[in-house]
């Protein structure tokens, strides 16, 4: 039979264990809030990067594009929605107001009533000659019919010849060429805005949705803006590869395959890595010749 001085002796080593225990779980806790709140902090660094990047400024290099930075991992990227919850009717009216600055090129407005939003007149194909071949691009205006309606008016006006596609990105995360801006400095436009389109206005203003990455799928045409409502004007930007973005840009068409070798060539040749947010000019320089509607 145990002795009292066993009992003891027994009963202090169990109390060891359990303060022992006790330790290496606060431990282990510790280290897990270290953990998530560093993901946390990565997590939020990221989605700044990301709008930040995503946007155009005047002070520096900045353009209305992107980072060459993955903004988040393909496998954590949402879907981008099929298509309009709703179908729009026949014709739309559309409202380009002065964005208060100069105008980079002279040019009009584009109409705004009557804008059609039903193949064909909806629908236009493009062609655009570059110094590094041609970029074929079939425009969707029954998603983004005010976005279509901006982009034939600046091209029935010449606005694009003659313009450099001015910025590269080629991460694993963000693969676009940006083209649109007659200064070729990522802070021009036509000297109006216009709002954001498909797929921005299918979400709610107020859903948390609009800044978790969805996937922009090779061959899409897109808008780049300024983030602030309403500032859409002539950038654009082609993906041609897989690209992970808020909801925020809107979708205006698709390139065809000979569009996306051209894009393909020009990205091989990488940049030079002048923008402060990622990527940079083209080493291989692109210049658009003409944009003609088909």
């Amino acid at each position: 039979m145990p002795s009292n001085e066993q009992r003891r002796e027994t009963a202090k080593r169990k109390l060891e264990r359990q303060l022992e225990n006790r330790a290496e779980r606060a431990r282990k806790r510790k280290q897990m809030t270290i953990v998530y709140s560093a993901a946390g902090v990565v997590a939020v660094i990221a989605a700044v990067v990301v709008i930040v990047a995503l946007t155009r400024g005047g002070d520096d290099n900045t353009d209305n594009t992107a980072a060459d930075a993955t903004p988040t991992s393909e496998q954590s990227a949402g879907s981008m929605p099929a298509g309009r919850s709703t179908p729009l009717a026949d014709t739309v009216s559309c409202s380009y107001p002065t964005d208060g600055g100069s105008a980079s090129k002279p040019n009009n407005p584009p109409r705004t009533d009557g804008v059609p939003t039903t193949a064909p007149d909806a629908t236009p194909s493009i062609s655009i000659e570059t110094t590094q071949g041609n970029i074929g691009l079939n425009l969707d205006g029954t998603l983004s019919p005010c976005t279509v309606n901006s982009f034939v008016s600046l091209a029935e006006q010449s606005y694009f010849n003659d313009t450099s596609c001015h910025r590269l990105v080629t991460g694993s995360g963000l693969q676009i060429l940006q083209c649109g801006d007659p200064t070729g400095t990522g802070t021009g436009g036509p000297g109006y805005g216009f709002a954001n389109e498909f797929p921005t206005d299918q979400y709610s203003e107020s859903d948390p949705a609009l800044t978790s990455a969805v996937t922009y799928p090779r061959g899409t045409i897109a808008m780049a803006n300024s983030g602030a409502p309403g500032s859409n004007g002539s950038q654009f930007f082609l993906v041609y590869g897989d690209s992970q973005l808020p909801p925020n840009y809107t979708v205006f068409g698709t390139i065809d395959e000979t569009g996306i070798a051209t894009i393909e060539k020009v990205a091989a040749g990488g940049d030079d890595g002048s923008m402060s947010a990622g990527g940079g000019k083209p080493n291989t320089p692109i210049d658009i010749k003409t944009v003609r509607i088909d």
